[in-house]
């Protein structure tokens, strides 16, 4: 057996975190599996991969433009792994795309037809997104929540953790309803938690292959992503004189981003910022919108003389804003923390360009 999955889902909705641990769990109960980090930088590392990489997994990245458009290299490294021996392989794509069932599941049986066998098309949600949709307040994004979910033939309730078992059976129904063609699953990606019901899933199911009709490239899709930018940075940070807190440096360059970004009122859905020093201890915090509290996933466990980092961000506001907005609060807090600053690779572009 040698499948494929796509793992869609909105940002922030843990799609990281839920392929880690299933290429994990999986090698270790069913059969090699690995990772694909998939997200737009021009030759740019993700944060992402490196995190997967810093935590052992089998993974690489591709980069530069969504899957949706390399199924030759797409395919190139699937076959490459499977060379590996490799029996499952995941690949996620940017958090706020679409189209992903028709550009690259059907893209890969029309270009190769019959030599890949195609898992269930995956699309993880959470909690937060469920109550947006119920409630209809998703705002300018409730086309990309909505759609995402339209094309999946496999729905991954994350972060069930959160929730009481009631709340989220009660979530899973509603998903049922309004998405009935698909299969809904309750998972925790962060506490390992529903990973067998989903390896089975992958491991036994197949893609639908349907073809729904989701609007992709027409007026609501273009009113989404026109308002969307992506910032991508990678640096290395020195202390001249002492050490310094990397655990605090991340949360509180997080939550100043949050501030200034509610002030000028647009939204951030998701920061991700990743720090590792040469010994391989790593720092991780995430930011999941203006009105959420910072998420630090890891954490340094000593103080550090100097860390490589890594800033991933997708905003709801002009490029030019986001720039602005993260370059000045990157330099106001490095320089709290007394911090040199050696910026290697910047990027930042607006989807609409």
């Amino acid at each position: 057996m040698r499948k494929f999955a796509v793992f869609s889902g909105f940002l922030g909705s843990g799609k990281t975190t839920a392929m880690m641990a299933l290429t994990e769990y999986y090698t270790k109960r069913h059969g090699k599996a690995a990772m694909i980090s998939n997200d737009l930088g021009h030759g740019v590392t993700l944060a992402d991969h490196r995190l997967a990489r810093l935590k052992g997994c089998n993974a690489s990245e591709m980069t530069e433009t969504c899957i949706c458009y390399q199924n030759e290299k797409l395919a190139d490294r699937l076959n490459a792994y499977y060379r590996e021996g490799c029996e499952l392989v995941i690949s996620d794509i940017p958090g706020f795309g679409v189209g992903a069932l028709e550009h690259v599941y059907h893209g890969l049986e029309e270009k190769f037809p019959g030599q890949f066998d195609l898992a269930p098309f995956t699309v993880l949600t959470e909690p937060r997104t469920v109550d947006l949709l119920r409630d209809g307040r998703g705002g300018d994004m409730e086309y990309l929540l909505d759609t995402q979910l339209i094309e999946a033939d496999l729905i991954l309730l994350n972060k069930c953790d959160l929730l009481s078992r009631e709340q989220a059976e009660a979530d899973k129904a509603w998903l049922e309803q309004r998405y009935p063609h698909a299969r809904v699953l309750l998972i925790s990606a962060l506490k390992e938690e529903g990973l067998e019901a989903l390896a089975q899933a992958l491991k036994e199911g197949t893609a639908s292959m349907r073809r729904p009709d989701i609007g992709y490239g027409g007026e609501a899709f273009r009113a989404s992503m026109e308002k969307l930018s992506e910032y991508y940075l990678q640096c290395h940070a020195a202390v001249c004189c002492n050490t310094f807190d990397g655990n605090r440096y991340l949360t509180d360059l997080a939550e100043e981003v949050q501030v200034r970004f509610r002030a000028a009122g647009f939204e951030i859905p998701h920061l991700k910022l990743l720090a590792w020093e040469p010994e391989g201890d790593f720092g991780k915090a995430d930011l999941l919108g203006t009105r959420r509290p910072v998420e630090v996933s890891r954490r340094f466990a000593r103080p550090c003389t100097a860390a490589a980092v890594i800033l991933n961000a997708s905003a709801a506001c002009p490029p030019g804003i986001l720039d602005s907005l993260i370059t000045e609060t990157l330099g106001e807090i490095s320089g709290r923390y007394q911090l040199e600053l050696a910026v290697f690779k910047k990027e930042c572009f607006g989807m609409g360009e």
